[in-house]
């Protein structure tokens, strides 16, 4: 496997109810949304998500594969987790779960992501150099690095324990040789002391170097303080980027070069299932283009230019819109979103 992206979070099977057709299963979860979106997008992705040995568990298997994105996690024997959403006639949906967020510890879950770096490799010539690099990679040699060039984290998956605290601590492994990306997708109904939240993602808004949020995330998690507030104060823990996502109202972003905004495209929409995780996605790509992914590019994405912020917003904004004018999570392929950039 080349150089690869990662994602760590949940995925589960949605239940997707509305007042015009009958309910409908399809596997979802923002961060395997996200995979998805960059798997589309014609990048080499690893998802690293718990499911259970069951039909839903199947089901996520089938599509993991189908989209040829490589699963670092095998069943385990616990119920797949489920959320039903109900669309509103908007197309706006809201969610109930039923989850299970346990994970393998963060130490197994770095072996097995070192597993994925040394197949990558050719063999060493001799056992010595053989442990010589198993050790870079266990201890994330940036002169060693394994093909992890950026992992994802978010939603449910940073914000539920137990798995959270391990979601933690692979970032904080995975730092060393990858750029880190966070979008809190804040839950009320899951994390509903807004004091522990905040909390939460502001350990996880460290840990990071690009940030994606709603204006329903500020609005929950910051209901005394501006969206603009909110954004400086993100930027000031230390990631090199910011960028809220406003709907009908566009995007906006902010680094340490200055702040831009994005008009939204305008279509007739399906429904924003799954909207800002090809937002997200399409962010990670254009980024990825710029050569600014990578803990070797660290410095480089924070010396990010107020032009190539707004390429990147302009490039999301577009991905989300394709997203919105169809039904469910569906984010663009890289040839849709290369032709509606062109026209």
């Amino acid at each position: 496997m080349s150089a690869y992206l990662a994602v760590i979070g949940e995925c589960l099977v949605d239940v997707v109810h509305s007042e015009t057709s009958a309910p409908k299963a399809h596997v979802g979860g923002s961060p395997f949304n996200v995979a998805v979106g960059l798997a589309r997008l014609e990048h080499d992705v690893v998802f690293a998500g718990r499911r259970g040995d069951d039909d839903y568990g199947r089901m996520i298997a089938r599509s993991l594969r189908a989209q040829g994105i490589t699963a670092l996690l095998d069943a385990d024997a616990s119920p797949t987790s489920v959320a039903r959403a109900t669309l509103d006639p908007t197309g706006q949906a809201s969610y109930e779960f039923t989850l299970d967020w346990t994970l393998p510890s963060a130490g197994e879950l770095e072996d097995k992501f070192c597993a994925l770096a040394r197949e990558s490799k050719p063999a060493a010539a001799d056992p010595e150099n053989a442990d010589r690099e198993n050790a870079d990679l266990q201890h994330g040699d940036p002169a060693q690095p394994g093909p992890l060039e950026h992992l994802h984290a978010g939603s449910i998956g940073a914000m539920l324990q137990p798995g959270a605290e391990t979601v933690k601590g692979v970032l904080d492994r995975a730092r060393a040789v990858a750029t880190i990306s966070y979008d809190p997708n804040y839950r009320p109904t899951l994390v509903p002391n807004r004091e522990e939240a905040r909390r939460q993602a502001e350990e996880f808004i460290a840990r990071a170097d690009v940030i994606q949020a709603s204006t329903d995330d500020l609005d929950l998690l910051y209901p005394e303080r501006s969206h603009r507030e909110t954004m400086e104060a993100w930027l000031q823990l230390g990631p090199a980027l910011v960028t809220v996502t406003r709907g009908p109202s566009g995007a906006m972003g902010l680094t340490r070069a200055g702040f831009a905004e994005q008009e939204a495209f305008s279509i007739e929409v399906a429904d924003t299932v799954g909207a800002g995780d090809s937002f997200m996605a399409a962010t990670l790509s254009t980024l990825r283009g710029m050569h600014l992914l990578g803990a070797s590019r660290r410095a480089a994405l924070r010396e990010i230019s107020t032009d190539q912020l707004a390429t990147v917003l302009r490039t999301a904004a577009r991905a989300a819109a394709i997203n919105s004018s169809r039904f469910g999570a569906q984010p663009p392929t890289a040839d849709e979103l290369a032709q509606a950039l062109e026209s």
